[in-house]
């Protein structure tokens, strides 16, 4: 039976309008469903990044300077100058600095010296150079990469003294040493956080198949990390039976190596582009004081026979500015998520003794596959 034109247009009207309050309430249950996820920093749902092969712009290595026994920071006398070494950090480089820092700038107590030599540009040698130049010393940096080619800028940037040294390895002498550092830069950093250093505060989750056990720093320095707690699997989007939560910060290493570069030489402070073939070499600047501040190349340079090359890689995608936490596991290997403001950073490898500076394809595609099935089974 044919229906009237008017009688038409009303079951049409009825239907589009059901079908509109349908949407309307499928969306707000999602947004209420989002929205059930307590946190503790951000007000945002969680959003899952946008991650697939076509996505990537850029594959990524960096070689960390790793020692068992923890980095070194100490004077000695060579010659007619004063060495003092920092050097040897691990995965916790930008992490540490401003505290690693601090300690060798303290070796300088009581010398009546105040112009000095860092012989190396990364994270360790700017803020080795800015605490002197803030202690009253002329400094000069001489490097054979400037910051935005070195190491430290290729690292992911979560506030995390992670891979540092080895347990039962480092001495207790260390770690306290270590635990000082740490403590120091934690505070420096707070001091110098929003956009110009690019350091903000972020949540971060460790996702795990097994049960955790608590890491050193979490375990030994409590007071660094705010929120911390063990989620169980309603309180949390991620499809793994093990979350751990912490909030702490998201430093962004080519903002942040930039603006020390820039207040080193507002400074009065200067760069110069130089090699160093051996000690003798490095003992032949003129400054009286020099701080061996060059990573693996104080293997080379100092005989660190310890010393050696942990490789890292990670892939670069375009920035997902509304991805505001950061993730770590919840795969096969090491992965992690880190949303920068300059690019969507995946990663990660940890490979002790491999000083290759080459991309894997097979470590990128298990990174690439690991993070993609994580979100794919995403529950926000």
């Amino acid at each position: 039976m044919k229906l009237p034109a008017v009688t038409r247009r009303l079951c049409l009207k009825t239907m589009a309008t059901a079908s509109i309050a349908a949407t309307v309430s499928a969306c707000t249950a999602s947004i209420s469903r989002m929205r059930d996820y307590e946190r503790p920093l951000s007000r945002k749902p969680f959003l899952a990044p946008r991650i697939s092969a076509d996505r990537v712009v850029r594959e990524v290595v960096g070689l960390r300077p790793y020692r068992p026994s923890g980095f070194v920071v100490k004077a000695e006398k060579m010659h007619d100058k004063t060495v003092i070494h920092n050097y040897g950090h691990g995965g916790g480089g930008i992490t540490l600095s401003w505290g690693s820092s601090a300690l060798a700038v303290r070796e300088t107590l009581g010398m009546e010296h105040r112009r000095a030599a860092v012989v190396g540009g990364g994270i360790m040698g700017l803020t080795t150079a800015r605490l002197l130049q803030d202690a009253g010393w002329t400094v000069t940096i001489y490097t054979r990469n400037v910051a935005r080619h070195s190491t430290s800028n290729i690292a992911g940037g979560q506030w995390a003294p992670t891979s540092v040294f080895e347990e039962g390895v480092a001495t207790p002498a260390f770690e306290a040493q270590f635990k000082w550092a740490a403590r120091i830069a934690h505070h420096a950093y707070t001091n110098l956080g929003g956009p110009d250093y690019g350091v903000r505060w972020i949540e971060n989750y460790y996702l795990g198949l097994q049960p955790f056990e608590f890491s050193y720093y979490l375990r030994e320095l409590p007071e660094l990390f705010a929120s911390v707690a063990d989620l169980e699997p309603g309180e949390h989007p991620f499809p793994v039976p093990y979350v751990r939560r912490t909030v702490t910060m998201l430093i962004e290493p080519a903002t942040f190596l930039r603006r020390v570069t820039e207040d080193y030489f507002q400074a009065g402070g200067n760069f110069v582009v130089r090699d160093f073939a051996d000690r003798t070499d490095v003992l032949s600047l003129p400054e009286p004081v020099i701080f061996n501040c060059t990573g693996l190349g104080a293997a080379q340079l100092f005989g660190d026979t310890e010393l050696t090359p942990v490789k890292g890689q990670l892939l670069f995608l375009p920035p997902d500015l509304d991805v505001d936490y950061l993730t770590v596991g919840g795969g096969e290997g090491l992965l992690y998520m880190f949303p920068r403001s300059d690019a969507l950073v995946l990663g990660g490898t940890f490979g002790i003794g491999d000083g290759t500076t080459h991309a894997d394809p097979a470590e990128s595609r298990r990174i690439l596959s690991g993070h993609e099935k994580l979100f794919a089974d995403f529950r926000a």
